[in-house]
């Protein structure tokens, strides 16, 4: 359903948000999972808190605690293990930041942390400890970040991030668009989200709307891990975008026990182009504290791009990239020869 309200006079997608699953035990009992992962999913809950849609909980296998869309979601106490070299602040976030919400890392472009919700809790997020609550672009009615972009005239992208931005109302996102319009140099509008994948009721006529009046051109880049995350409401979202005239591109993490090896990537690839879904980047994991079991070794993904060269024509294989602190652009991470095999 996309269209209209639900029965308590909200938008589907409003309903679907507040009805997450936010109890390790109801989430145990709803993918008949054992018991014995309690006590440990509750200390990584408090540690930070659960939260998935009901309509991303219908994917997982129940039974199965090794399925790669659970892996994403349930808290574990290999969260409390902090491994050297991890950071609550992996990429250098605060030290971007010149004005709330406002992280000015890369030349040409700004990245505004719109919100600090998510319609669904990764584990290997690398916001997780992020202090949302003094960095967010929209207080204020998004000002002091517009006087920002207005001030200065290379910047030619704006980046909405969080959270996920598609989390706020269309009317809060129409508001930024609206300011934007004084801003003659900004050309572009990139909005980084998970929502359309957990959530493909979010795409609706309000948010085609507001997305069809805007004067900027339109990227999005969404985050699907595994093939088995686009089903068929996934697809209708990505369809009614597109006519809409947005760009559609795909980043994933790189987890281990989700997507670290050659076939299913390989399938995640397919499944994002039968979507209309480029995929863009295929990022190492930011070493944030409480996601280290989720790490690759770079030696193993180098090696997976390989295969993904292999197996796929050039436009299919996702750039593997990591990113760092303070440097002025993501990180290639290239395989010996990697150039020879696109096609």
């Amino acid at each position: 359903m996309i269209h209209g309200t639900s029965s308590t006079g909200q938008a589907p997608w409003r309903a679907e948000l507040a009805a997450a699953v936010c109890d390790p035990e109801e989430l145990l009992r709803a993918l008949e999972l054992p018991s014995d992962l309690l006590p440990a999913a509750r200390r990584a809950h408090h540690l930070f808190p659960l939260r998935v849609p009901r309509a991303y909980l219908a994917r997982i296998t129940p039974g199965d605690p090794q399925d790669p869309l659970l892996r994403q979601i349930l808290p574990l106490d290999l969260e409390e293990v902090i491994a050297p070299g991890d950071s609550r602040d992996p990429v250098g976030d605060l030290a971007a930041q010149l004005v709330p919400g406002v992280l000015h890392k890369y030349e040409g472009r700004v990245l505004l942390t719109a919100t600090g919700a998510c319609a669904i809790h990764c584990r290997y997020c690398f916001r997780r400890h992020f202090p949302y609550a003094k960095a967010n672009a929209a207080r204020d009615r998004w000002r002091p970040a517009v006087a920002h972009l207005a001030a200065d005239p290379s910047i030619r992208e704006v980046i909405l991030s969080g959270g996920d931005p598609l989390t706020l109302g269309d009317d809060k996102l129409a508001e930024l668009t609206r300011a934007l319009k004084g801003v003659p140099h900004i050309k572009r509008l990139r909005l980084h989200t998970r929502v359309p994948v957990v959530i493909p009721s979010r795409v609706d006529e309000a948010l085609l709307d507001w997305l069809g009046r805007t004067s900027l051109s339109v990227v999005m880049v969404l985050h699907v891990n595994h093939a088995r995350e686009i089903d068929e409401a996934v697809a209708g979202a990505c369809a009614r975008l597109r006519k809409a005239g947005v760009t559609l591109l795909n980043q994933s993490v790189l987890l281990a026990g989700v997507n670290d090896d050659a076939e299913t990537l390989t399938q995640l690839s397919e499944r994002l182009f039968e979507a209309g879904v480029l995929p863009y980047y295929l990022h190492m994991l930011d070493r944030v504290e409480g996601a280290a079991h989720f790490a690759v070794e770079e030696a193993s993904a180098m090696g997976l791009l390989e295969a993904l060269r292999v197996r796929l024509p050039g436009y299919l294989v996702p750039r593997l990239v990591r990113e760092e602190a303070g440097a002025s652009a993501k990180l290639p991470v290239l395989a010996v020869g990697a150039g020879a095999r696109s096609r």
